[in-house]
């Protein structure tokens, strides 16, 4: 039976990256006649998200609350490397992403074309340019999605939240929107260092439940209240979705 579900997560990685691959050469080739504009881009990832990756995956996903139509700092615990392909189907963002992921092929060229804001977490420099690109982006009308944990957290509620982008978010009038997310099983929690192993791991069975929360835009002038007010919510959330369905914990 375990062989079964390993071929089922081969022909789904073969399946994604294949039409991956083919969504950006034909859009490269759409630059042509239409020039690249991050509405087309975010069209593609919706696009490709909806029709492609959930229903290969067979990510069954519940969603409570709706984004904000205007442009805000989404803030969302981290699980798994499939968070961004959860949420963006439901926003149009600019990821912030750890640098890392540049070195996974494929994705790394399609999260640059679709919209994304590599950080080096290490680099003080990094981080500071990330923090304006973030306000600009933003004044600019358009989201940004970031994760304050800083990398994935494999408790039943959230590691701290760094607070750099609540302070940025504050000194620039822009609104936060919390959002939390689930997953079910604890295959679904990103537990092996290594990108292949751990797709392996979360996808060679058959369905992936994960449940999505938004909340409601705050703002404050004060980034610590941000801080805490995002992070309370995001935590009470989580656990109302753990409570008779999660089998993590």
């Amino acid at each position: 039976m375990k062989l079964i579900f390993y071929f089922v997560a081969v022909f789904r990685a073969l399946f994604v990256f294949g039409f991956m691959s083919i969504y950006m050469l034909v859009y490269g080739i759409s630059c042509i006649f239409v020039p690249h504009s991050a509405e087309r881009a975010f069209r593609l990832r919706k696009h490709f998200l909806k029709y492609v990756a959930i229903p290969i995956l067979n990510l069954k996903i519940e969603v409570q609350g709706k984004p904000a139509d205007y442009a805000c700092l989404y803030v969302c615990n981290h699980r798994s490397f499939a968070d961004p392909i959860v949420l963006c189907r439901f926003i149009d963002a600019f990821v912030i992403a750890k640098a890392e992921v540049k070195n996974y092929p494929i994705i790394n060229k399609g999260a640059e074309l679709t919209g994304v804001i590599w950080v080096d977490r290490q680099n003080q420099h990094s981080r500071n340019q990330t923090r304006s690109k973030l306000v600009d982006t933003i004044c600019s009308g358009y989201n940004i999605l970031v994760y304050p944990e800083g990398t994935v957290g494999k408790e039943r509620t959230t590691l701290p939240f760094r607070k750099g982008t609540f302070m940025e978010a504050a000194a620039n009038g822009i609104e936060v929107v919390p959002v939390a997310l689930e997953y079910r099983d604890k295959t679904d929690l990103w537990v092996i260092p290594k990108f292949l192993p751990q797709y392996f791991y979360q996808f060679s069975k058959w369905s992936t439940h994960v449940k999505v929360r938004f909340g409601q835009p705050i703002k404050d002038a004060d980034g610590t209240n941000l801080h805490h007010i995002s992070y309370e919510w995001i935590n009470a959330e989580i656990a109302k979705m753990q409570d008779g369905w999660s089998r993590m914990f």
